[in-house]
């Protein structure tokens, strides 16, 4: 079993990207221990910015912070105290509920003040009534059916329907019909619909 021998080339490419991954591995774990670990920083000592560059590195590159500053178990009682003297300005809404609050009830005016109300009529109920179809003859005598729910009424100009509801004038395509309780005066059109 031959095991690459006839491509000499390949297997020494080969060899080389092995040596040179093995040397990036060492070096890559080599960085991280080869800095010592800095000694504890009393709590008077100021700490260096996690931004300023550590000794050895280009100052294009940001250095990583240390982990000995990070995990500092004293207390910062400067940074405390600023954070205390942070006054809250909020807008007075409660944050803690869901619905807005309500709109505040406004005080009612003195009755020399209040603005003259003048009532309107409410306007007259709609006729409901609607167009069934209609009958007409050559002499010119017209008759039209109208509907109501399920009722049906047939009626010409000048006939009540429904007890209620006057015949003015039959047209071409509408039909005008009266209100007698409210006076209401309403033109229906002559559409199927």
């Amino acid at each position: 079993m031959k095991l690459g021998v006839e491509e000499k080339k390949k297997t020494a490419v080969a060899a080389i990207l092995l040596v040179v991954a093995v040397v990036l591995l060492v070096r890559a774990f080599q960085r991280e221990g080869d800095s010592p670990p800095p000694p504890p920083a009393s709590s008077a000592a100021p700490r260096p910015s996690s931004t300023t560059p550590r000794a050895g590195t280009p100052s294009g590159h940001k250095a990583r912070p240390l982990l000995a500053q990070t995990l500092d178990p004293t207390l910062r009682f400067d940074l405390l105290k600023s954070s205390e003297d942070v006054a809250y300005k909020g807008t007075g809404r409660d944050i803690f509920r869901s619905q807005p609050e309500p709109a505040p009830i406004p005080k009612p005016l003195p009755p020399d003040k209040q603005p003259k109300v003048v009532p309107t009529p409410p306007p007259p109920p709609p006729i409901d009534l609607k167009f069934y179809g209609f009958a007409s003859r050559k002499d010119g005598y017209k008759r039209i059916f109208l509907s109501k729910g399920e009722d049906i009424f047939v009626a010409k100009e000048g006939d009540i329907v429904d007890r209620r509801y006057k015949i003015v004038h039959i047209g071409q395509n509408s039909v005008d019909v009266e209100d007698v309780l409210t006076n209401n005066r309403q033109t229906l059109p002559l559409q199927a619909g």
